[in-house]
């Protein structure tokens, strides 16, 4: 599965990082020196969740913001229980 959200479309988006050294000018030293540049992701919160589709169970990634919304019909708990095996 991509990390995606199924609903918002939300997907990883690409940064970067910077190292630096040295003090401030407003604290006091000559200022800041960067030292390294490194590229990153910033992924989003995605939470696997099952819905009903189609009148199907599915299971779907989920953008963490869109659940607390309120936005997303889980699927119902299952309540099957296997049959008592009679001896």
């Amino acid at each position: 599965m991509s990390k995606v959200c199924y609903f918002t479309g939300k997907k990883p988006k690409m940064g970067k990082r910077i190292a630096r050294r040295g003090i401030a000018k407003k604290s006091g030293g000559i200022g800041l020196k960067t030292t390294g540049i490194t590229c990153r992701r910033f992924k989003p919160n995605l939470q696997s969740v099952k819905i009903i589709e189609n009148g199907t169970v599915k299971r779907v990634l989920v953008a963490a913001n869109y659940l607390k919304a309120g936005k997303v019909v889980k699927a119902p708990r299952r309540t099957w229980k296997p049959e008592a095996v009679s001896a």
